[in-house]
């Protein structure tokens, strides 16, 4: 993408406006968004105020010329009967239920909150992701043909159970959610496919720990196997002190919770891919992000990622490599490091939307959450091109 200016062009008035908002730190030359609280503005609809260097704002295409690039012209005649089951009624679920209606596709989203945040823009059930007759009963009850997730820890036993007793597609498959959903069978299954990953261990005691800090060195990352994100879920071991160990461990569950530790990473950058599989195998990435984290939570994204030309093909190839050996169709987040040697990791995949794409809202010409269900439902993909968009923290610009 050719730089972004502080002074950008708007088409439909052919003036120029200032721009201001938090990052003006950074280097003006990308599509920004932030996680959460964002505003945005694309071509012909600009605000706020910034400084006196002057760049210019102009689209990126994407390496996909094979994928549909018009919303009308490559959905007109589909089917609109169907009605996509979504498991997990969050903030992924409105979003994705806000992409369905413009669609024309109708939503019903399963979740234990009584005001969950998809239920104002959806059909909403009131019941738990993770018991089987809740998921049994939703599907037959709100005319499902259609099965998905916006959140992995669901029940998989009873998603393979209603895909066949009630024959409608579970995308991703159940087996792929069931990888994703245990962080240490999901590094086992990518190092068993030649994905790089970080250096890791299962731990069952403080021995192991210990072992393992002979193994990789000290600091560790000792992590939870099962409902970890956020930076939940994960400790620093520095020491390999029995009581040190244990009083980490217990600060995640226990053993018996289920740990595993990682190999100490000092990475440059953490970078993500979205990438959407049709459930005729067709794949589509979307553009290298850098996600910048506090707190290890994605505090805003950077797109396309500021990084060396090869390191952003190998990223996506990395990417790639990761989604080809899971099955199933869907949208999914794929995080990764690039160390200060320039090597690429596989950090984790995400089987559903995932935030460090949000910036595709209003940023690329289909969204992650529109091509998601494009491809649940076996509609032909959208184009990832990027479009004009800077994202703005609330309170982060003013008019004029």
């Amino acid at each position: 993408m050719i730089g972004l200016s502080p002074s950008i062009p708007c088409s439909k008035a052919r003036s120029t406006v200032n721009i201001s908002s938090p990052f003006s730190a950074l280097k003006y030359k990308h599509s920004c968004s932030l996680a959460k609280n964002h505003f945005s503005f694309v071509a012909g609809q600009c605000f706020g105020k910034v400084s006196s260097k002057k760049m210019l704002i102009a689209p990126v295409k994407a390496a996909a010329d094979d994928v549909i690039p018009s919303i009308d012209s490559a959905l007109v005649g589909l089917p609109r009967s169907s009605i996509v089951g979504v498991l997990g009624g969050g903030q992924l679920g409105r979003m994705m239920s806000l992409a369905a209606a413009n669609l024309g596709v109708r939503v019903a989203c399963l979740d234990p909150a009584a005001e969950a945040p998809a239920a104002v823009a959806s059909r909403h059930v009131q019941g738990h992701f993770r018991d089987a007759a809740a998921i049994k009963k939703f599907v037959t009850t709100a005319g499902v043909t259609a099965l998905t997730v916006e959140i992995e820890h669901v029940d998989t036993h009873a998603l393979e159970a209603v895909a066949k007793e009630a024959n409608i597609e579970v995308q991703p498959t159940p087996s792929t959610i069931r990888i994703i959903q245990d962080k240490l069978l999901q590094k086992q299954h990518f190092v068993s496919h030649g994905v790089p990953v970080p250096g890791f261990a299962k731990v069952e005691s403080v021995a192991d720990v210990q072992a393992a800090a002979q193994k990789f060195g000290l600091p560790l990352m000792l992590k939870a196997r099962r409902f970890a994100y956020d930076g939940r879920g994960n400790a620093v071991v520095s020491s390999d002190n029995a009581e040190d160990i244990s009083a980490v461990a217990a600060r995640l569950g226990g053993f018996a919770a289920g740990l595993f530790v990682e190999q100490w990473c000092p990475f440059e950058k953490e970078l993500a891919v979205m990438v959407v599989r049709s459930r005729n195998g067709h794949v589509v990435s979307y553009p290298l992000t850098e996600t910048v984290q506090q707190d290890s939570i994605c505090l805003y994204t950077e797109t396309p990622a500021d990084v060396g030309a090869a390191a952003a093909i190998r990223a996506t190839e990395v990417a790639e490599k990761a989604i080809a050996c899971l099955e199933g169709a869907g949208i999914f987040g794929v995080e990764m490091f690039v160390t200060k040697t320039g090597q690429v990791l596989l950090n984790e995949v995400a089987p559903r939307p995932h935030n460090s794409g949000h910036y595709t809202i209003d940023a690329c010409r289909v969204s992650q959450f529109e091509n998601h269900l494009r491809a649940v439902l076996d509609w032909p993909l959208g184009s990832p091109e990027l479009i004009p968009c800077v994202g703005l923290g609330a309170g982060g610009g003013e008019r004029g």
